[in-house]
């Protein structure tokens, strides 16, 4: 199959890698492929097209769980291969392969080898671009909405105060008015109903507070271990009622944290609450905390329906729930945002593998 190849052939091959890294180039800054794996493909396809003998040789592109083959790949093959690199750190790579039994290694050309290094390294140099957009794209996503928050927060603090003297007023002078129609049972009934629902309107104003840490805190150091343990236990006819099982691991026996030991309570029973409302009956939650060098961490994870990605941007916003209208007030999530900023420690959610979410709470040790 080999031959002396002429000057005449020399220059044949030498256009078409031009040729080739010309195509590969273009691919890479038109960019208009959504899906990575069809311009890899392309690649390939050109690469393959350019070497010395493309009727016999396979072209084959790894990049991490990515594989394409272009042509037939021979197992016992003689190969050259490059390096696809992002960062410094090898990504994938790509190879050209021929028969063994037909070709020896002196069957590649210098200037495919070269060829093969420039397309790795446009590749690489493509991939590099495409992570740091995709980074810059979720910070500008998280600043947004920090933005978001924050004239949400401070909006939200407005309408606690305002709200505050007058459903103060309303519970106190129903309470008096309870006390002097004690004898008349449906206007003492009624007014139970003014004073139930001034009361749980307080509540909802004491939320829209956490949201926007304006609740003081009792800042202490307590041991988290025994904090959870009892929120687990309070929780346990919730858990019954749908046969769920909880899981709870510690890293340690005794993890120490200096937090507001209240709102620690209320965080962690606003999240594992919504992760039994939306797991399904006889799933599994489980809760790993984790300590670290400089931070705890909370995991609890549940195997429900997941969080949509229409959504994700929204779940911390105040009054915003997918629950039916009656389920929820949509303060509860809000409320554990604020309190996690207000001890400057930070919350992510993830998808549950096969199904349902991870909710990462930290806290910083110091």
């Amino acid at each position: 199959m080999e031959s002396q190849i002429t000057l005449e052939d020399k220059l044949k091959e030498r256009i078409k890698e031009l040729t080739c890294l010309y195509r590969v180039s273009s691919l890479i800054k038109d960019n208009s492929f959504n899906d990575l794996t069809e311009l890899l493909k392309e690649i390939a396809i050109s690469l393959k097209e350019a070497i010395r003998f493309p009727e016999e040789a396979f072209v084959e592109i790894k990049v991490e769980n990515f594989v394409f083959v272009e042509g037939e790949k021979i197992e016992d093959a003689i190969f050259i291969i490059s390096a696809i690199k992002t960062f410094g750190k090898i990504k994938g790579s790509i190879t050209i392969g021929y028969s063994k039994q037909k070709f020896s290694e002196n069957s590649f050309l210098e200037e495919e080898k070269l060829l093969l290094h420039k397309i790795a390294s446009e590749i690489g140099d493509f991939l590099e671009r495409k992570e740091i957009n995709e980074k810059e794209e979720i910070a500008k996503r998280q600043i947004e909405r920090v933005g978001r928050l924050t004239i949400l927060g401070e909006i939200t603090a407005g309408i606690a105060h305002e709200l505050n003297t007058p459903l103060a007023n309303i519970l106190g002078f129903a309470e008096l008015l309870k006390e002097q129609y004690k004898d008349d049972k449906v206007g003492s009934d009624d007014l139970t109903k003014i004073i139930d629902s001034a009361i749980y309107s307080r509540e909802v104003v004491k939320k829209l507070m956490f949201f926007s840490c304006e609740m003081p805190q009792q800042m202490a150091s307590v041991e988290i271990n025994v904090i959870i343990n009892e929120a687990i236990s309070l929780l346990k006819p919730s858990f019954n009622k749908k046969n769920i099982h909880c899981n709870i691991t510690f890293s340690s026996d005794k993890i120490q944290l200096k937090v507001d030991k209240i709102q620690l309570t209320q965080l962690f029973f606003n999240i594992v609450i919504n992760a039994i409302y939306f797991s399904p009956e006889k799933g599994n939650i489980n809760i790993d905390v984790i300590e670290k060098s400089k931070n705890v961490q909370i995991r609890i994870s549940d195997e429900g329906l997941g969080i949509e990605p229409v959504n994700s941007e929204n779940i911390f916003n105040p009054f915003f729930t997918t629950k039916p209208i009656g389920d929820g007030s949509g303060l509860g999530l809000s409320v554990v945002h604020g309190i996690i900023r207000s001890h400057k420690g930070t919350i992510i959610h993830q998808p549950n593998t096969p199904k349902g979410t991870i909710f990462v709470v930290s806290f910083p040790k110091n």
